[in-house]
């Protein structure tokens, strides 16, 4: 993070998009939890989604 503020302090144009673990890792586990039922149906095995941890100022409030 401070790498790039100090790029665009500078003037440089520069970006950082910033994903948390939910957003980049969630369709992944979605997919492990069906390839496990798979191989073991005897045992239940279902996803469970996890709530974005994080937010935004602009965000619609609940």
């Amino acid at each position: 993070m401070e790498y790039v503020q100090d790029l665009i302090s500078s003037g440089r144009k520069k970006a950082l998009i910033v994903l948390g673990h939910v957003a980049s890792e969630q369709s992944g586990m979605r997919y492990c939890a069906e390839r496990l039922k798979t191989f073991i149906p005897e045992v239940p095995v279902e996803f469970i989604p996890a709530a974005e941890p994080f937010w935004s100022p602009d965000a619609p409030v609940e």
